[in-house]
């Protein structure tokens, strides 16, 4: 029993019977094992430096007239870019390339305000990461 209280007091935040806090019981190496699935792949994926260059060239086939929809697969895409990225840490985790462009896509509100520069760059990368990580399948025990 007295495991199961532990495990109870350090996800719930409570002290536990010592009377230190349960963040002072966890040390870096366990802190993995107290997060979900998705907040962990999270903190694994790179938040790579805003990309300035696409940014405007998109931002510009977009303010041109072009169809959003259009361009979502090929190299001047961000999601291709931030597949490059994060596909050592994706890819085992069971997200294929055409998965993550898919969620790519259904973020394109936030990727226009991001375009249009009502949406900090950190803003949108780490929701996107999280929105993958959601997305995920299931682990298999």
């Amino acid at each position: 029993m007295g495991n199961v209280e532990s495990v109870k007091d350090i996800s719930s935040g409570v002290g536990t019977s010592d009377g230190v806090s349960s963040s002072e019981n966890i040390d870096a190496t366990d802190e993995a094992d107290v997060l979900s699935a998705p907040e962990s792949l999270v903190r694994r994926l790179e938040k790579p430096v805003e990309p300035v260059e696409l940014r405007d060239g998109l931002r510009q086939v977009l303010l041109d007239g072009g169809d959003w929809r259009e361009g979502f697969t090929d190299d001047i895409c961000l999601g291709v870019w931030l597949w490059s990225r994060w596909q050592p840490v994706l890819e085992p985790a069971g997200c294929s390339r055409e998965q993550f462009v898919d969620v790519v896509i259904s973020t394109h509100r936030e990727l226009w305000l991001w375009l249009l520069g009502d949406r900090r760059w950190e803003q949108y990368v780490s929701g996107l990461a999280g929105r993958v990580a959601r997305r995920l399948p299931a682990p298999t025990a």
